[in-house]
């Protein structure tokens, strides 16, 4: 078996009109070839992707879900512009090809990028991939270099300097998660009052650092060579960039990195293979991140909370479109509970 990322059947109620889609796609793709077929990536949980075959062509569709969902964490017309500016200093990012605001092609707006063929990495490794120690640090090495390098990357010389507002970043972030999380309340939601409130109280202060920064920064949105696959080859889904404190996308991304020792309640969260022999812990992932950034590691407690709470408000947000009905998706059905152990996790690094 191959061990690039495959894509299977498109899920019930997900599904786009191929001949509409084809024939709008051929007037501003002229060297696709028709008819299209579809299958969509069933992983993620947030924006829908699909590949697109044409011929011996591979592209990749993204869509906003149906139902409720906060407006710039599913504009297609901003990932693209992204990308669009991006791609010449980070070439990780996917090629971009043609962004539709037109809705009468499949509903909703969307964009096309060309396919990035390579093994991504979600909560176990693939069969056909051992994954033995050596391997395993070097490609989280690897993940920690590119993050550090993307922070790096001159956004100004991009064109991306309005892209974020850097400068009251972090009170922003926690009052925008806050308010989400309000928004997204289900009646068997957890109180994350104490949470909420600690974070409002122990901000650092501005320390004047702006990044372009990708916000889910994690092993199953970067794809690996499969000729290669300690090398990374590509950085998916790019739909909450903005510029802000760099830190706050580490302490994202230290979210979903659940350690071997961590407690049955954590690995019970675990979305990746961060657990396995050979995985690098948080602390050495936090001097990985300094060392390769040149950013000194402060304070770093509020960060790790901020992210953990996040992760509490992502999943809440999801499980709401799921208890509401806006979705047919039944994973969304164990995130209700995911969101409590997420609370109380970031209610303990707080208090600790």
């Amino acid at each position: 078996m191959s061990l690039v990322d495959a894509a299977g059947a498109v899920r019930a109620g997900e599904g786009l009109d191929t001949g509409r889609l084809g024939a709008y796609l051929a007037r501003h793709l002229p060297d696709l070839g028709l008819p299209l077929e579809l299958r969509q990536f069933r992983s993620g949980f947030s924006n829908l992707s699909y590949l697109v075959m044409a011929g011996p062509r591979q592209l990749v569709l993204r869509r906003p879900p149906a139902g409720t969902r906060p407006t710039s964490g599913h504009d297609m017309s901003r990932e693209f512009r992204v990308l669009s500016a991006l791609r010449p200093g980070f070439p990780e990012c996917p090629q971009p090809l043609h962004y539709c605001a037109d809705e009468s092609v499949i509903g909703t707006p969307f964009y096309v990028v060309e396919r990035i063929l390579g093994i991504i990495l979600r909560r176990d490794y693939p069969p056909e991939l051992a994954a033995a120690p050596a391997l395993v640090r070097a490609q989280q090495e690897a993940l920690i270099e590119v993050l550090a390098r993307l922070h790096r990357v001159d956004y100004r010389a991009l064109g991306l300097s309005d892209l974020g507002r850097p400068d009251g970043y972090v009170a922003r972030q926690v009052r925008g998660w806050t308010e989400r999380y309000a928004k997204a309340w289900t009646p068997d939601a957890p109180q994350a009052g104490d949470v909420t409130g600690w974070l409002a109280a122990h901000q650092p202060p501005e320390s004047g650092r702006a990044a372009l920064i990708h916000n889910d920064f994690k092993l199953d949105n970067v794809v690996f060579d499969a000729h290669d696959p300690a090398r990374l080859i590509g950085v998916l889904d790019w739909e909450m960039a903005t510029v802000g404190d760099p830190l706050m996308d580490v302490g994202c991304s230290l979210a979903y990195w659940i350690e071997a020792g961590d407690s049955p309640e954590m690995q019970a969260t675990r979305m990746l293979p961060t657990h396995l022999p050979g995985s690098l812990g948080r602390a050495e992932v936090l001097c990985r991140y300094s060392d390769a950034s040149g950013i000194p590691i402060e304070n770093f407690r509020f960060y790790r909370v901020f992210g953990l709470f996040r992760l509490a408000v992502i999943t809440q947000q999801i499980f709401y479109r799921f208890h509401h009905r806006q979705t047919q998706d039944e994973r969304f059905a164990a995130l209700g509970p995911m969101a409590h152990v997420l609370v109380r996790c970031a209610a303990r690094e707080a208090l600790a």
